[in-house]
Protein backbone atom coordinates (compact mmCIF):
# COMPACT_ATOMS: atom_id res chain seq x y z
CA UNK A 1 0.00 0.00 0.00
CA UNK A 2 1.43 3.72 -0.99
CA UNK A 3 2.58 5.46 2.30
CA UNK A 4 0.97 9.07 2.08
CA UNK A 5 4.25 12.25 1.87
CA UNK A 6 5.07 13.11 4.84
CA UNK A 7 7.01 15.31 3.28
CA UNK A 8 6.56 17.38 -0.15
CA UNK A 9 10.29 16.51 -1.66
CA UNK A 10 11.84 13.99 -3.48
CA UNK A 11 13.82 12.53 -1.00
CA UNK A 12 10.37 11.23 0.27
CA UNK A 13 9.22 10.07 -2.54
CA UNK A 14 11.82 7.71 -3.71
CA UNK A 15 12.34 6.40 -0.52
CA UNK A 16 9.41 3.54 -1.11
CA UNK A 17 11.13 1.43 -3.93
CA UNK A 18 8.14 0.46 -5.88
CA UNK A 19 7.93 4.55 -6.58
CA UNK A 20 12.13 4.12 -7.75
CA UNK A 21 10.46 1.54 -10.18
CA UNK A 22 7.84 3.57 -11.47
CA UNK A 23 10.29 6.08 -12.48
CA UNK A 24 12.38 3.72 -13.96
CA UNK A 25 9.67 2.56 -15.86
CA UNK A 26 9.33 6.37 -17.18
CA UNK A 27 12.56 6.72 -18.22
CA UNK A 28 11.52 4.98 -21.36
CA UNK A 29 8.55 7.47 -21.79
CA UNK A 30 5.44 8.04 -21.20
CA UNK A 31 2.56 5.23 -20.22
CA UNK A 32 -0.78 4.85 -18.60
CA UNK A 33 -1.10 3.89 -15.09
CA UNK A 34 -2.51 0.79 -16.51
CA UNK A 35 0.68 -0.21 -18.13
CA UNK A 36 2.77 0.73 -15.20
CA UNK A 37 0.77 -1.13 -12.78
CA UNK A 38 0.62 -4.35 -14.59
CA UNK A 39 4.55 -4.12 -15.19
CA UNK A 40 5.08 -4.21 -11.72
CA UNK A 41 2.40 -6.20 -11.02
CA UNK A 42 -0.07 -3.75 -8.10
CA UNK A 43 -3.39 -3.01 -8.94
CA UNK A 44 -4.30 -0.07 -11.00
CA UNK A 45 -5.14 2.18 -7.69
CA UNK A 46 -2.10 1.29 -5.87
CA UNK A 47 0.35 2.32 -8.70
CA UNK A 48 -2.49 5.65 -8.82
CA UNK A 49 -1.32 6.70 -5.34
CA UNK A 50 2.18 6.11 -6.06
CA UNK A 51 2.22 8.37 -9.05
CA UNK A 52 -0.15 11.08 -6.88
CA UNK A 53 3.02 11.75 -4.68
CA UNK A 54 5.51 11.33 -7.70
CA UNK A 55 3.37 13.94 -9.30
CA UNK A 56 2.56 16.11 -5.92
CA UNK A 57 6.36 16.39 -5.51
CA UNK A 58 7.69 17.30 -9.29
CA UNK A 59 9.16 13.87 -10.58
CA UNK A 60 6.02 12.73 -12.95
CA UNK A 61 4.10 14.98 -15.44
CA UNK A 62 0.39 13.63 -16.31
CA UNK A 63 -1.29 14.50 -19.78
CA UNK A 64 -4.92 13.44 -20.90
CA UNK A 65 -5.25 11.22 -24.51
CA UNK A 66 -8.81 10.48 -24.72
CA UNK A 67 -9.65 8.88 -21.60
CA UNK A 68 -6.85 7.82 -20.77
CA UNK A 69 -3.93 9.57 -18.33
CA UNK A 70 -0.41 9.66 -19.63
CA UNK A 71 2.28 9.56 -17.12
CA UNK A 72 5.96 11.03 -17.90
CA UNK A 73 9.35 11.34 -16.03
CA UNK A 74 10.41 14.37 -15.10
CA UNK A 75 13.95 14.18 -14.35
CA UNK A 76 14.13 18.05 -13.19
CA UNK A 77 12.65 16.88 -9.93
CA UNK A 78 16.04 14.60 -9.21
CA UNK A 79 18.34 17.73 -9.15
CA UNK A 80 18.42 17.97 -5.09
CA UNK A 81 19.07 14.13 -5.50
CA UNK A 82 21.75 14.38 -7.51
CA UNK A 83 23.09 17.25 -5.97
CA UNK A 84 23.19 15.90 -2.64
CA UNK A 85 24.67 12.26 -4.04
CA UNK A 86 26.99 13.94 -6.00
CA UNK A 87 28.87 15.31 -2.72
CA UNK A 88 29.66 11.59 -1.74
CA UNK A 89 31.75 11.46 -5.19
CA UNK A 90 34.85 12.91 -3.85
CA UNK A 91 34.23 10.34 -0.93
CA UNK A 92 33.93 7.29 -3.60
CA UNK A 93 37.02 8.42 -5.96
CA UNK A 94 39.50 8.36 -2.96
CA UNK A 95 37.93 4.97 -1.85
CA UNK A 96 38.58 3.73 -5.29
CA UNK A 97 41.92 5.28 -5.17
CA UNK A 98 42.81 3.64 -2.36
CA UNK A 99 41.66 0.37 -3.54
CA UNK A 100 43.64 0.71 -6.70
CA UNK A 101 46.73 0.88 -4.73
CA UNK A 102 46.59 -1.54 -2.32
CA UNK A 103 45.73 -4.16 -5.51
CA UNK A 104 48.94 -2.61 -7.08
CA UNK A 105 50.82 -3.34 -4.14
CA UNK A 106 49.35 -6.99 -3.98
CA UNK A 107 50.55 -7.71 -7.61
CA UNK A 108 53.87 -6.05 -6.64
CA UNK A 109 54.16 -8.43 -3.84
CA UNK A 110 53.11 -11.35 -5.79
CA UNK A 111 55.80 -10.78 -8.25
CA UNK A 112 58.45 -10.83 -6.12
CA UNK A 113 57.59 -14.21 -4.70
Amino acid sequence: MARAATTSDAFNAIAEPQRRDILALLRAGERPVTHLARELGMSQPQASKHLRVLREVGLVRVREAGKQRLYELDARGLRPIHEWVGGFERFWNESFDRLDTYVQELKETRQED
